[in-house]
């Protein structure tokens, strides 16, 4: 049985003597398109579509179910990306008025919300109003030692991001910091706002959030 020949135009150019078996390869192969060519055959009244013919059809149907399996496996394959870290609500827990002003006026500035106590009384009311991502937590304040509402931010926010700030910054409180369960890093007292928004940042990016940082001035 002879095959069916068909005159091909793409563009400008037209492609003479043109069998089933070669445009069938030509279609699966992604080598016409959809809206990419234009066909004749004899019994066809002017030029047509390969897309529209009925025996072509199939041709177009198999391209794509090829091309939609292999999407399918590249994504598979692809190695997941981790999203970026939320850190929108920030509590920062400091006896220094001033200094909780400074960063407060700093954060609100580029879209944080934050809450500032210069008390752990305080700190554990904010914590009750407010998840928060992330605390800034002074060692000492003057009704106890910072340290001590670790277990209330374990609490109320499980994933929150804790880093000490002090202005007594010793090796001992660095090893006491560094040992307790849910302390992120240190920064030593004092520090510039820029310094916060890069520490911030870095917690943003990172994929492992866990990991202990020191940064010391």
């Amino acid at each position: 049985m002879l095959e069916l020949k068909y005159d091909i135009k793409r563009g400008a150019d037209t492609y003479r003597s043109i069998y089933h078996s070669k445009l069938k390869s030509w279609i699966l192969n992604g080598i016409i398109k959809p809206d990419e060519a234009l066909v004749w055959r004899s019994g066809l009244s002017g030029w047509r579509k390969p897309e529209e013919l009925e025996e072509l059809i199939p041709f177009f149907k198999q391209r794509e179910k090829a091309r939609l399996k292999r999407e399918k496996e590249e994504l598979r394959s692809r190695p997941a990306s981790l999203p970026k870290r939320q850190i929108k609500n920030i509590l920062i827990v400091d006896d220094e008025e001033d200094l909780c002003w400074l960063l407060t006026n700093t954060l609100q500035s580029k879209g944080y919300n934050v809450s500032a106590a210069h008390s752990l009384i305080k700190a554990i009311a904010c914590l009750k109003k407010k998840v928060p991502h992330l605390v800034l937590l002074d060692l000492k304040l003057p009704d106890g030692k910072g340290m001590d509402l670790l277990p209330e931010i374990k609490a109320a926010a499980p994933q929150a991001i804790v880093v000490i700030i002090s202005a007594y910054g010793s090796e001992e409180k660095r090893a006491e910091a560094k040992s307790q369960e849910g302390v992120h890093g240190f920064i030593d007292k004092p520090f510039n706002e820029r310094k916060i928004l890069e520490i911030i940042s870095q917690f943003q990016e990172r994929k492992d959030p866990y990991t202990w940082t020191d940064w010391s001035t």
